[in-house]
Order: C-alpha cells, then sequence, then structure tokens
C-alpha cells in the first residue's frame, strides 16, 4: 500500500474515477495540446439513480428529510421583525446641534423601544462641546421629555438605551481624535461585538462635511472587512449650496466612500404617506392607465409652512426657499409622482426612474425664469391669530433682504406621459397653516350630458396629503337625492389614523432604519442631486441678474404673493384651497 503524496493546497482525484496509468504526466497525453480534456464517454450511470420525474422528487425529498436543521437564533431571525439590522455602530457627528436634539436621537431611542435596533448596538456623540457620558445623557434625556413621538418615556426602555451611549469630544480638523476615534470603534467590536458594521451620520453644518469624510477616509475607517463589517455614510441637507458646490463635494466623497455606501437623507422622503404613493401608483391596476397627459389636465404640489425662520435667520439669509424646498423635497416629490414603473422594488431601479424626471425637466433660463417662477418675502402679519414680524425684522436677518421665503414655480416634463401638462410647485413660510399636498386635477369629461343641472361639479380630483392629516381624498360628481338630476361634487376620503388606528412611524426613524439595513431606495443618488441643482442654478442665476425685488409682497398669514396667483391664471387654472 502507497501513500498519496501531493503539492500542499491540490486536491486528491475521486475515488470514485482511478486515474489512468500516465495520466496526468508531462508528454503522455494523446489529446492535441490547448484541448480540453474530455471523457470519450460519459460516465455510465448507476443502476439507483432517478429516472423519471416521480423518482427525482422522491429522491429530493429524502434528502430534505434528512439533512439536519440550522440552528437559528430565535432573538434575531424568527420571532422579531424581519427589519432588525446588523449589529453596528453609529457615530453621530455634531451630536449636540439642534437636529441630534430633535429628531436623529429621539427616533433612535423609538427604534429601540419598539425592538427594531440589534441588541448589539452602540451610539457615539461626536462634538466639540465638553461633555461626560453621564452629562451627555442627561442631556438628551430632557430633549426627549419635548421630542419623543410617544410620551411618557418609557424608563426601562431609556435606560437600556442609554447604556449603549457614548460621547467623544473631537474636533472636526484633530487628526490625532480621529485616530483615538478608530482605536475606540475596535474596541466597541470586541467587546460589544458589533462586527466592525458602522454608520456616520453627519448631523453638522454642511461646511464639515469634507473635512469629516477626509478624515474618516484618512484612518481607513471607510475600509470594508472581506470577512464581514459595512461602513456607510449618511448626509444631511442641504447637499451643496448650488451645482459648483453639489459636484464638488461629491467628488470630495466619491474619494473616499463608493457611491453605494453614500446616503444622502431628504427627510420628506421618509415620511409614510410619500413611501405610499409608490404603493398607491403601481399596485392598484385602476389608476396607472389614467397617470397620464390623456387623463391629467395639471398637478399641484404645496409645502405651506405656518412658522417662520425660528431663530435660524443666519441659515436662512443663505439658502432661502428656492434651495431650502424647491431643490429637494419638491422635485423629489414631484419626481415620484411623474417617475415611469421601475423594473423592480430595489434602490438602483428606483433612483434611475428618478432621475429621468429631473433630466426631461426643461431648465427655466434668463426671461423664462420671470414668467415661470415667482419669489416672494413674507411681512408683518397675523398667523394662528397671533401678531408676527416681517422676515426682515427677524434676528440675524439683513434689514434689507432679498432672500425668498416663498417660491411657485410651472414645471415641464418633457417626455412621452407628461408631455403638456404643468407641474405647478410652491412652498413658503409664514403661510396660513402647515400642510402638504400633492394634487392630480383631472381633466374635465368632453362632453357634458348634465347641463340642466343648478350647479356644474368640478373635474375630478385626487389629493394625496402628506402632512400633518396623512390621507387620500379622491373628488368626483354624483346626484343629489331629489326628483331632478342636480350635480354636485363628493369626496371619498382615506385617512392614516382611522384607517389603521395605528401611529405612523416618524420620517427619521424610517430612514435610519433604512440605512442600518442597506436600503438606499428613500436616499438620493449623486447624479439626481446634480440635476436637480441643474434646475434651480439657472432660476438663482436669473434673480441674481434682475433688478433688485420689491420685498416684502406678501403678508404673513395668507397665501402667498398675488404674483403666485396670476402664474396659474395665465393658464386658466387656479391654486387648490388647503
Amino acid at each position: 500500500m502507497t501513500t498519496e503524496t501531493r503539492p500542499p493546497g491540490t486536491r486528491p482525484l475521486p475515488d470514485a474515477v482511478p486515474a489512468a496509468p500516465g495520466e496526468g504526466l508531462p508528454g503522455t497525453s494523446s489529446e492535441p495540446q490547448g484541448e480540453p480534456d474530455l471523457p470519450k464517454h460519459p460516465a455510465p450511470r448507476p443502476k439507483d439513480a432517478p429516472r423519471t420525474m416521480r423518482e427525482l422528487r422522491l429522491a429530493r425529498e429524502g434528502r430534505r428529510r434528512a439533512a439536519p436543521r440550522a440552528t437559528d437564533n430565535p432573538l434575531r431571525e424568527g420571532l422579531r421583525l424581519e427589519r432588525v439590522p446588523d449589529p453596528a455602530v453609529l457615530v453621530l457627528f455634531g451630536a449636540t446641534g439642534d437636529l441630534a436634539h430633535r429628531k436623529v436621537v429621539p427616533a433612535l431611542y423609538q427604534l429601540w423601544r419598539t425592538n427594531l435596533l440589534p441588541h448589539e448596538f452602540v451610539l457615539v456623540g461626536i462634538g466639540r462641546r465638553e461633555y461626560s457620558d453621564e452629562s451627555y445623557r442627561a442631556e438628551m434625556r430632557a430633549s426627549m421629555e419635548k421630542h419623543a413621538r410617544v410620551q411618557p418615556i418609557d424608563e426601562e426602555a431609556w435606560q437600556s438605551f442609554t447604556e449603549r451611549m457614548c460621547y467623544e469630544r473631537l474636533d472636526f480638523t484633530d487628526s490625532a481624535g480621529f485616530d483615538a476615534l478608530a482605536h475606540r470603534l475596535d474596541a466597541f467590536d470586541r467587546e460589544r461585538g458589533t462586527r466592525g458594521n458602522r454608520l456616520f451620520y453627519l448631523a453638522t453644518q454642511p461646511s464639515a462635511f469634507g473635512e469629516i469624510v477626509t478624515q474618516l477616509g484618512r484612518v481607513g475607517l471607510d475600509h470594508e472587512r472581506h470577512d464581514g463589517g459595512w461602513r456607510r455614510i449618511v448626509i444631511e441637507k442641504p447637499f451643496g449650496h448650488d451645482l459648483e458646490s453639489a459636484i464638488r463635494l461629491n467628488r470630495e466623497v466619491g474619494k473616499v466612500f463608493r457611491e453605494r455606501q453614500v446616503y444622502r437623507i431628504d427627510h420628506y422622503l421618509g415620511k409614510e404617506t410619500v413611501r405610499n404613493l409608490l404603493v398607491f401608483r403601481f399596485g392598484n391596476g385602476i389608476f396607472e392607465p389614467i397617470w397620464n397627459r390623456r387623463h391629467i389636465d395639471h398637478v399641484q404640489i404645496t409645502v405651506a409652512e405656518a412658522i417662520g425662520v425660528e431663530g435660524r435667520g443666519s441659515f436662512y439669509e443663505e439658502t432661502g426657499a428656492s434651495r431650502d424646498f424647491l431643490q429637494n423635497h419638491l422635485l423629489q416629490l414631484m419626481s415620484l409622482v411623474a417617475m415611469e414603473p421601475p423594473a423592480t422594488f430595489e434602490a438602483e431601479a428606483l433612483r434611475d426612474e428618478k432621475v429621468k424626471v429631473i433630466r426631461a425637466v426643461a431648465e427655466p433660463r434668463g426671461s423664462e425664469v420671470r414668467r415661470t417662477v415667482v419669489r416672494g418675502q413674507y411681512g408683518p402679519g397675523w398667523v394662528a391669530a397671533r401678531d408676527v414680524l416681517g422676515y426682515r425684522q427677524e434676528p440675524e436677518v439683513d434689514p434689507s433682504s432679498e432672500t425668498e421665503t416663498y417660491v411657485a414655480a410651472r414645471l415641464m416634463v418633457d417626455d412621452w406621459r407628461w408631455s403638456g401638462v404643468p407641474f405647478y410647485l410652491r412652498t413658503g413660510k409664514r403661510l396660513p397653516k402647515r400642510a402638504t399636498e400633492i394634487a392630480i386635477q383631472f381633466k374635465e369629461v368632453p362632453h357634458r350630458l348634465f347641463r340642466d343641472s343648478a350647479s356644474e361639479p368640478d373635474p375630478n380630483l385626487l389629493a394625496i396629503r402628506i402632512q400633518p392629516d396623512e390621507g387620500i381624498m379622491l373628488r368626483f360628481g354624483a346626484k343629489i337625492p331629489g326628483l331632478g338630476i342636480d350635480v354636485r361634487s363628493v369626496t371619498m376620503d382615506f385617512t392614516y389614523g382611522s384607517a389603521f388606528a395605528v401611529d405612523s412611524p416618524d420620517a427619521y426613524e424610517t430612514l435610519i432604519l433604512d440605512a442600518l439595513l442597506g436600503d438606499a431606495s428613500l436616499f438620493t443618488r449623486a447624479d439626481e442631486v446634480e440635476e436637480a441643482w441643474g434646475i434651480v442654478d439657472p432660476i438663482i442665476s436669473a434673480w441674481a441678474d434682475a433688478a433688485p425685488p420689491d420685498f416684502p409682497n406678501y403678508e404673513a398669514g395668507s397665501w402667498g404673493p398675488e404674483e403666485a396667483d396670476q402664474l396659474i391664471e395665465r393658464d386658466g387654472r387656479r391654486w387648490r384651497r388647503i
């Protein structure tokens, strides 16, 4: 009996097929060089091999029964929801800022309270202020009393959540501080079982984005491990100040992180009704056939706010309504309304279709801006029975400010589905109420049969309310009970609160959970951001070349300047009363 010797790492020949004498030795093959070694005759089928379909099914069924069942962890899979992400560390830059206090940490607490975060989870707050872990937790507790969605605070859940919360003082230009941060995150992997998974959340001033990304890349915190361990980064809006700065920031981020690791957040896309818009459109066969220029007259998208600048005068002076809402929220909602059905409900397929819509928008330029875009600024007035200041009287605002607090635009999507259908977009501060709505106005019936009716019904309308009372309303004509034929407009109204009797999650809860799960469907891609800036930039440029505006031009508590009404009335239409 001989012992086989072979080089390390090579496989032995199968015992069932012994090597022929001389096979595998140099110069002994009878086949031409370069030809594959194919057997001259197929191997004989074993006598007991399944031949019929029934035999094949029974054979496989027997193997399935004999296979040992894998042991699953019931705490991670099976008993809880499938949307529980992997163990991870969330590093929150700007942890002492307003956004962290009002939105990010309350959303994380709510996810923890509802068992949607893994047990092996750590929150590392990063800021410039001096805090210990205990003092930072105490300050966050005070914020939770004000901003948590569910009150009162669940003491047991909060206690277990704060055990996973710590604070690091770090200047964003301090290289040594980022080195220490990398070592501490490695320690969490060993001590807390976070497995190298890290989500970096940038809730800082936009001017700090580039420096933080560069430092993360320098210490290698962007590198994903082959044996597991993902790295992702969430970047808050505004993503750039104009097209040039957005391109530059995309390049800075792209030097460190791959595009699939980058999550540009727009909280409007996390709202329940916005997400339901996709189901409404593509999950119901009665709407898709009429969702086009043959049946829809025009679309109105309104984002109205009753508040002013809320102490953020210096920030808003550099932003304005066009950068703060038009470039992101309004164009995002428009793209969801106008997009074609994606091939699959996956992130890239969904975002591909959204980008196509934005690319199809005809960019207003020069004199066209004066005809299709209106800007405004609120003056003193009354909102909710309260006397309020005008924008120029707000703290940290230039008394001669030309910053717009209102913008209305008429945009056209030049593609096969929407050619000739105008999209009217408007947003403003200090309007009568807080409301966000998408109104789909259908065309009038081609022939009026009921001309003798005392009242003429309005054309059909589909209104999708995004906030505050989320729901969908459909308006249509119906006969008034009685002997005559009188037609009146009536509505069918669906609201989330009454239909499901559950609270909708906050947008930040949805988006943070998606980022931890690696689902980028509701986040914007680099090309999408740049295409949106390509629409807004010419508008801002035309305003810069024009004469100074006559501001203020609308009273606080009104629905905006008269020019906005004229914008839509020139087309024989009017703004929907919300």
